[in-house]
């Protein structure tokens, strides 16, 4: 799999994470006005004595390859943007996410992912994400 260069990505730190939820809260209230973790473009899961945590790292663009409507593109910063008002809901970019982060959810119109905007960082009580930008 081909990986571009991203300046702007948000960084996980799993081994900081307490998986208290509050990321994905910010998340679904930020962009959905509702509360609601199915509507969180990070994901986090307990795992076997560890936790996993699922959000876009913008490098891999298969969802951009794949989008059959060019609805997902890419800002000077390296990050993939949805066009909420050019996507046809097909979903091929949620089937060809290899790390499930494109995500959707049921009676949504269109997918949405992680676009870097750092408000899950600013409320992470454990300072367990980060907004990284590289020249």
């Amino acid at each position: 799999m081909r990986r571009y260069f991203v300046a702007k990505y948000l960084k996980t730190y799993p081994e900081k994470c307490s998986a208290c939820g509050t990321c994905m809260d910010v998340c679904s209230e930020t962009f959905f006005k509702e509360r609601n973790p199915l509507r969180s473009a990070i994901k986090i899961q307990h795992g076997e004595g560890s936790v996993l945590m699922t959000v876009c790292n913008q490098a891999c663009r298969l969802c951009v390859e794949e989008c059959p409507v060019q609805a997902l593109t890419v800002n000077s910063a390296g990050v993939v943007l949805l066009n909420k008002n050019k996507c046809v809901g097909c979903l091929a970019c949620v089937s060809v996410c290899p790390i499930d982060a494109m995500m959707w959810y049921e009676g949504g119109k269109t997918p949405f992912k992680c676009i870097a905007c750092g408000k899950c960082a600013e409320a992470c009580p454990e300072q367990a994400l980060e907004i990284v930008e590289e020249g």
